[in-house]
C-alpha cells in the first residue's frame, strides 16, 4: 500500500515537471473535474435516448426530412417521454394526451419558457418580445398586458367583438373574388392580406388597400421570415455557421425582411406618438404608448419592447390563419361533396348574412372540416417549450432550461 501510495505521489510530481503546472493548479483542475462529473452524473436520470444517435450531430441524421414522423414511430418503442440530441443539446419530447396535458395544462409554470433559438431571438430582441421571451416577471407582465389590451379591443365573443372587423374584410375578400367573373386566379395574396388588415385594424387602427406598396412589402417580409427561421435551424444547433457563406443565407434574408417590419413598425409607432388621445386610446400602439408613459403594468416597458409585440401580433396571426384558409380552400375545391355540405348548413343557419361566432354551435359540420384540415395539415407539429426549473416527467428528472 505505502508503494502504490508511493508510486502515486512520484508520478503526480513527474507530472507537474512535464507540464510546468504548480501543485495548486493541478489540485484546482481535479477539483473542477470532479465537481463537473457530480454536477453531469446527478443530472442524468433524463427520458431514454432513442437508437441513431451519432458524434457532434446527434439525432439529426436518424430524424431524417420528416422529424415529427420519425418521432411519432419512435413513440411506440420507446414511450410517452424520450430524449433526442439536437447536436450536442438535449431535447425532450413529450407525446400524447396525458404527458402533453401534464406539462401544458396542469403545470404549464412549469415549461413556460422557450429555448435558445440563435435565428429566432435574432429577430424578437432576445427575449424583449412575448412569443420568443423566456420565463420570468418582464415576461409576465407583457403577456398579461398584451392579452387585456386585446380583449379590450375586441378579441372577445359578445358585446364590443372585434367581429364585425372580420366580416368587412371578408366582404372586401368576397368581392375580389367576384372580380374574376368565375376564371380561375391565385387566391393566396388576397386571403393574406384579408388576414393582416384584420391584424393591422387591431395593431395600427386602419386597413390597407389589397394593392398598397408598403402593406405589401410588410406581409411578404412577414412571409420571408417565418420561412426563414423555419428552414435556417442549422446555425440554431451550429451558431458559428452564420460566419459561413450561403450556409448563412436563411440568417441574413431573415435579419434583411426584419429590418423592412422593424421600419414600418417605427413608422406607426412615431406616427401614432403624434396623434395620441390619451382619454380615448384607438388600438394596440396607444394603448402601449400610454403604458410607456405611465409605466403602470409592465415594469421598465420601452419602446423596443412596443416594437417586439406588436411584431409578434403579425408572426402569430397573419401567416398561420392565412396558411389554414388556404388549405381549407384547396381541400374544398379537391372534395366538392365535403364543400356542398358546407354550403348547405351554411345556408340553412346563416342564410344571406355573414357568420358569425354565435352561429358555431349550430355549425357542427363547419366545425368538422376546420379541424380536419387543421389536424392534416398542422402547422407547427413541435411546441418549443423550456422548463423553469428541474420538473419530474414520469419519474425522469428534467433539468431546469432543458427544451421540451
Amino acid at each position: 500500500m505505502a508503494g502504490t501510495v508511493q508510486w502515486i505521489a512520484e508520478s503526480v510530481q513527474e507530472i507537474l515537471q512535464i507540464s510546468e503546472l504548480t501543485l495548486q493548479t493541478f489540485l484546482v483542475f481535479c477539483v473542477t473535474f470532479l465537481l463537473a462529473y457530480v454536477i453531469f452524473k446527478r443530472s442524468r436520470n433524463l427520458p431514454p435516448y432513442p437508437a441513431g444517435r451519432v458524434p457532434v450531430l446527434g439525432h439529426i441524421l436518424a430524424l431524417g426530412r420528416a422529424p415529427h414522423v420519425k418521432v411519432t414511430a419512435w413513440r411506440r418503442r420507446y414511450g410517452d417521454v424520450f430524449t433526442i440530441k439536437i447536436g450536442s443539446v438535449d431535447v425532450v419530447v413529450l407525446n400524447g394526451y396525458t404527458a402533453v396535458k401534464d406539462a401544458l395544462v396542469d403545470r404549464s409554470d412549469l415549461f413556460a419558457s422557450r429555448p435558445p433559438d440563435y435565428l429566432f431571438d435574432a429577430i424578437t430582441g432576445s427575449g424583449k418580445d412575448i412569443i420568443g421571451a423566456r420565463w420570468g416577471p418582464g415576461f409576465r407582465q407583457r403577456k398579461r398586458f398584451a392579452i387585456a389590451t386585446l380583449r379590450n379591443l375586441g378579441m372577445k365573443v359578445g358585446r364590443g367583438s372585434f367581429e364585425e372587423k372580420i366580416q368587412e374584410e371578408a366582404t372586401y375578400l368576397r368581392n375580389r373574388v367576384a372580380e374574376n367573373n368565375g376564371q380561375p386566379f391565385d387566391i393566396a395574396h388576397d386571403v393574406r392580406v384579408t388576414v393582416a388588415n384584420v391584424i393591422c385594424s387591431m395593431v395600427f387602427g386602419k386597413r390597407y388597400d389589397y394593392e398598397d406598396e408598403t402593406f405589401r412589402e410588410l406581409s411578404e417580409a412577414i412571409v420571408t421570415i417565418l420561412v426563414e427561421v423555419a428552414t435556417g435551424k442549422i446555425i440554431n444547433i451550429f451558431p458559428l455557421l452564420r460566419f459561413v457563406p450561403v450556409v448563412n443565407r436563411s440568417r441574413t434574408n431573415a435579419l434583411e425582411a426584419f429590418y423592412k417590419v422593424r421600419n414600418v413598425l417605427s413608422e406607426e409607432i412615431s406616427r401614432h406618438r403624434e396623434h395620441l388621445d390619451r382619454e380615448n386610446p384607438r388600438d394596440f400602439l396607444d394603448f402601449c404608448l400610454l403604458e410607456l408613459e405611465q409605466q403602470e403594468k409592465v415594469d421598465g416597458l420601452t419602446e423596443e419592447n412596443v416594437m417586439y409585440m406588436a411584431q409578434d401580433l403579425f408572426f402569430a396571426g397573419t401567416d398561420t390563419t392565412a396558411n389554414t384558409l388556404l388549405w381549407s380552400l384547396l381541400y374544398m375545391t379537391l372534395n366538392p361533396d365535403i364543400q356542398d355540405k358546407v354550403q348547405e348548413e351554411l345556408d340553412a343557419v346563416v342564410g344571406e348574412s355573414l357568420p358569425t361566432l354565435s352561429h358555431r354551435s349550430q355549425l357542427p359540420y363547419v366545425n368538422a372540416c376546420l379541424l380536419e384540415v387543421m389536424r392534416i395539415r398542422t402547422l407547427f407539429p413541435f411546441a418549443g417549450h423550456a422548463t423553469t426549473q428541474e420538473v419530474k416527467v414520469q419519474g425522469y428528472d428534467i433539468p431546469e432550461g432543458t427544451a421540451v
